[in-house]
C-alpha cells in the first residue's frame, strides 16, 4: 500500500472559519463557487470571442479579436433583451450575425449590424411546450405532452399520436447510450428527424403524488431487467411535402437500441447505430433519408461482454466523406476515422488511456482537438490530433481537470480548468501557435476557511495489481496520536468517477465539513467504475456487487492499518449505486461498519431498468446466479450495526419499491432498520431542501460514531 503525496495543507496559524452545513452541502455552486467568465462563446466565423454578464444593471459585452494584432477589447451594450431584466439569457449563436435564447416560453433573435444587436421574437409557443430546440435555420420544433411540433413561421403539428403511451420527439431508451434528446435537424434545416418510442408493450408503474388530498397516481412505464422493453423507431419529416418517412431499422424484430443518430451532411443520408438487446452486438448503418431504406452496414462491433455505444458519429467538415467513430475495441474508449464507405482510415488516437470528449476540428492543419486522460486517469487535458499522420499535441497546461471550447475554425480554444491549489484559471490558446491570452485568475474562495490535510492514495485492488486511486481526508488539528472515527464515501458504479485532480483538493466540502467535526474521510475508486478503460469498467460484468466489493475492502483494510483509524467506530455512505454498495456491505460484510447510511439504494436488480441492468448483468433469465447474489432482499438478517436508508418518494430511477421492500423484509425477520422519505423527491434532493438531507447524514454518523461527552463535573 503506498500514501502519495500530500496535495494541500492548511496550518491554522490565526482563527480560520468553519463551514456551516449550507456551505457545506450547496457552497460550491453558490456562495463558495470560484469565480468564473460568464456566458463565453465564440462567434462563428470569426476569431471573436465573447463574453456577455450584467454590470450597473445592463448587459454588456466584450469582445476579444483573436486574429487582432493589437488584442484589443470591445465592450459595447446589448441593448433591451426581452426577459433578460434580472439575469443575462443564455445565448447561443446560430451563424455569424444571429444568436437566440428562450425567454419563458418566447424564442428571441438577435442580429447583429455593426457592433450593435436588435432584438425581435422569432416564436412564442404553448405554455406548455417542451424540449424546446432551435436550428441554425430558425425553424424551431418543440414537443407538447407525447407529440412533436416545428415553428417555421407558423406552427405545424408533425405527429398526432392519441395514445400517449407514443412518444415523438423525446429522449429514449431511458437516457442510457449517451441519448440526451430527441429531435434532429438536418445540417441545413431542411429535414427534421425524430424518436418515436412506442411504450404501449410495456408494463405502467405507479408513481404517487403526494402534494393533492388525496394522493393522486402517475402512471409511467418503467421497463424491469427481462420484461418487455418499449421499440424504437426513427422517422424523418419534410416540412416541405408534410410528408414522414420511417427508418427501416427492422420491421421483424424492434427489440434493440437506436443510438449515434447523426445526419450526412448532403442531407441524403441518416447513420444510426442499432444495438441488439443483449448490448453484446452493434451494426453502424447508413439509411436513405428520403426512402427509409437501409442502404449498407459501415461497420460491426462485436464483444463477449458489452459494446456501450454513446457518441454520434463526427463528419470531417471540409472532407464530408470522412467522420469519425468511437470505439473500446482494443480496450479503451478512442478515435477511429472511417470513409462512407465503411473503410478504416486508420485510428487516430491509442494508447493506455481514454478519450473523453471531441471538442473541435481544425481545417488549415487538419487536426481533431479532444480531451483525454492521457497524462493520467485523475486528469483531463486537452489535446490536437493530426487525421494525416496521428501525431498528438498537448495544447493546455496547468496540472488538473480542463475543459475545451474551440472556435468554429478550429485555431483557439477556450482552456478553463480547475486542480489543486488552483480554483479556476481560463486562458485562450492556440491550437497552431503559441497564442495565450490570461482572462481569469480566480482567487481561492476558501482561503479563510479551516481546511483539512488532505492525501492521495493508492492502493491495490483485490486482484493484487491493478491500482486504485483514493483521497483521505484528515480531521483538521490532525494528532496522529490520537485515534479517529471514519467515513467512508463511496459510488464505484459504470460511468461515475469520483477521484480526480481537482478544487477542491477533497472532492466535496461536506467531507471537510465532517473533517472539521473530527472525522477521517475516505473514497476510492474501485473496479467497475469509469474512465480507467474497458477491464476496469467489465471486471464487475455479471456478478455487480462483488469485485468492487472487494476492492472497497481492500480500502478497509488499508484504513484500519493506520493507527490514528479507529476501526470500531467506521461509517459508510452512498447514494444510488453507491447506496446499493452501502447496503451490500452493511450485509454482506456485518460488523465492518457500525452505521451506515444508503440513499435512493437499489435492492433486487430484477427491479431495474433494463437498459442499464441487462449492460451490466445480462438478463434474469441469463444469469440467475448474478442476480441473486447481488439481491439484498434476502440477506436483511445479516445487518448488524445501524443503517438509515433514504428515498425520495417519487423516485422514477431507483423506484421507491426497492427500499419499501427491503423494510417489508426487516419486519418479517424482527431487523431494525431506521427510514427517512423526501416527499415529492425524484432519485435526489436538490437545492435548498438538501441541506436538510445532508443534516441528517450527519447528524446520523454524530449519533453512532462519535463518542458521548463526557459527564459534567
Amino acid at each position: 500500500m503506498l500514501v502519495g503525496a500530500v496535495i494541500m495543507s492548511a496550518h491554522v496559524y490565526a482563527q480560520k472559519k468553519q463551514f456551516t452545513i449550507t456551505e457545506a452541502t450547496n457552497g460550491m455552486s453558490t456562495t463558495l463557487a470560484p469565480k468564473s467568465l460568464k456566458n463565453p462563446s465564440w462567434q462563428p466565423g470569426t476569431g471573436n470571442f465573447w463574453q456577455i454578464e450584467k454590470k450597473n444593471n445592463e448587459n454588456v459585452c466584450s469582445v476579444i479579436g483573436c486574429y487582432d494584432p493589437e488584442n484589443t477589447v470591445l465592450n459595447f451594450e446589448l441593448g433591451d433583451m426581452p426577459g433578460a431584466a434580472a439575469a443575462v439569457p443564455v445565448v447561443k449563436w446560430q451563424d455569424k450575425d444571429h444568436v437566440t435564447y428562450i425567454n419563458g416560453k418566447s424564442v428571441i433573435e438577435g442580429t447583429l449590424t455593426s457592433n450593435k444587436f436588435s432584438w425581435a421574437a422569432l416564436a412564442t409557443l404553448p405554455a406548455n411546450a417542451e424540449h424546446i430546440t432551435i436550428d441554425k435555420s430558425m425553424k424551431v420544433a418543440y414537443t407538447i405532452d407525447n407529440n412533436l411540433w416545428l415553428w417555421d413561421k407558423e406552427k405545424v403539428q408533425v405527429t398526432k399520436e392519441i395514445n400517449k403511451d407514443i412518444v415523438c420527439g423525446q429522449s429514449v431508451h431511458r437516457d442510457e447510450f449517451g441519448i440526451d434528446g430527441g429531435i434532429f435537424f438536418s445540417p441545413k434545416g431542411n429535414y427534421l428527424a425524430y424518436y418515436r418510442m412506442d411504450q404501449t408493450m410495456v408494463k405502467d408503474y405507479p408513481i404517487i403524488k403526494w402534494d393533492a388530498t388525496p394522493a393522486t397516481v402517475d402512471l409511467i412505464k418503467y421497463p424491469m431487467a427481462g420484461g418487455t422493453s418499449h421499440e424504437v423507431t426513427l422517422c424523418v419529416y419534410d416540412p416541405a411535402t408534410g410528408k414522414t418517412v420511417i427508418m427501416k431499422t427492422g420491421e421483424k424484430n424492434r427489440d434493440h437500441y437506436l443510438t449515434s443518430i447523426t445526419w450526412s451532411p448532403d442531407e441524403k443520408y441518416i447513420y444510426i447505430a442499432l444495438l441488439n438487446r443483449g448490448q453484446n452486438h452493434l451494426s453502424l448503418n447508413k439509411y436513405n433519408a428520403r426512402t427509409g431504406s437501409q442502404v449498407m452496414t459501415l461497420l460491426e462491433e462485436s464483444d463477449t461482454k458489452y459494446v456501450h455505444p454513446t457518441h454520434p458519429l463526427t463528419f470531417i467538415p471540409w472532407n464530408n466523406n470522412e467522420f469519425i467513430w468511437w470505439s473500446e475495441r482494443d480496450g479503451f474508449e478512442h478515435l477511429y476515422l472511417y470513409n462512407t464507405d465503411g473503410r478504416l482510415i486508420h485510428q487516430l488516437t491509442e494508447g493506455r488511456w481514454v478519450v473523453n470528449e471531441i471538442a473541435g476540428l481544425n481545417a488549415s492543419n487538419r487536426k481533431v482537438i479532444f480531451t483525454a486522460s492521457k497524462e493520467s486517469p485523475l486528469e483531463k487535458h486537452i489535446y490536437s490530433v493530426s487525421l494525416d499522420d496521428g501525431n498528438i499535441h498537448r495544447i493546455d497546461k496547468g496540472d488538473g481537470m480542463h475543459t475545451a471550447l474551440c472556435s468554429q475554425d478550429g485555431n483557439f480554444v477556450l482552456d478553463v480548468y480547475n486542480g489543486a491549489g488552483t480554483p479556476r484559471n481560463s486562458f485562450i490558446r492556440g491550437v497552431n501557435s503559441a497564442y495565450s491570452r490570461e482572462l481569469l485568475i480566480a482567487p481561492d474562495p476558501l482561503k479563510e476557511y479551516d481546511r483539512p490535510e488532505v492525501r492521495n492514495v493508492t492502493i491495490k485492488a483485490a486482484d493484487g495489481i491493478t491500482p486504485l486511486y483514493g483521497k483521505l481526508i484528515l480531521p483538521t488539528n490532525f494528532d496522529p496520536n490520537k485515534k479517529y472515527p471514519v467515513i467512508v464515501y463511496l459510488y464505484n458504479g459504470p460511468n461515475v468517477q469520483l477521484i480526480h485532480n481537482s478544487f477542491p483538493e477533497s472532492g466535496n466540502l461536506w467531507y471537510e465539513y465532517m473533517a472539521q467535526q473530527g472525522y477521517i474521510v475516505f473514497t476510492m475508486d474501485g473496479r467497475g467504475s469509469w474512465n480507467r478503460g474497458l477491464n476496469f469498467e467489465q471486471a464487475t460484468f455479471r456478478r455487480l456487487g462483488d469485485v468492487e466489493m472487494a476492492d472497497q475492502m481492500q480500502g478497509v483494510a488499508y484504513l484500519k492499518s493506520l493507527p490514528y483509524v479507529d476501526a470500531g467506530r467506521m461509517g459508510v455512505h452512498g447514494w444510488s449505486y453507491g447506496g446499493f454498495m452501502t447496503t451490500s456491505l452493511m450485509l454482506k460484510h456485518p460488523g465492518v461498519f457500525k452505521c451506515a447510511v444508503a440513499g435512493g439504494p437499489v435492492m433486487d436488480w430484477k427491479m431495474y431498468e433494463i437498459m442499464y441492468t441487462e449492460r451490466y448483468m445480462d438478463m434474469p433469465q441469463e444469469n440467475p446466479k448474478g442476480y441473486e447474489n447481488a439481491n439484498l432482499l434476502d440477506k436483511v438478517k445479516n445487518l448488524k450495526g445501524k443503517l438509515l436508508l433514504i428515498h425520495g418518494t417519487n423516485d422514477n430511477v431507483v423506484v421507491w419499491q426497492h427500499s419499501i421492500d427491503f423494510l417489508k423484509k426487516c419486519v418479517d425477520e424482527n431487523v431494525q432498520v431506521d427510514y427517512f422519505v423526501y416527499p415529492g423527491y425524484e432519485h435526489n434532493v436538490r437545492g435548498k431542501d438538501r441541506v436538510h438531507l445532508m443534516q441528517k447524514i450527519s447528524d446520523y454518523f454524530d449519533a453512532y460514531l462519535k463518542p458521548p461527552a463526557p459527564p459534567a463535573e
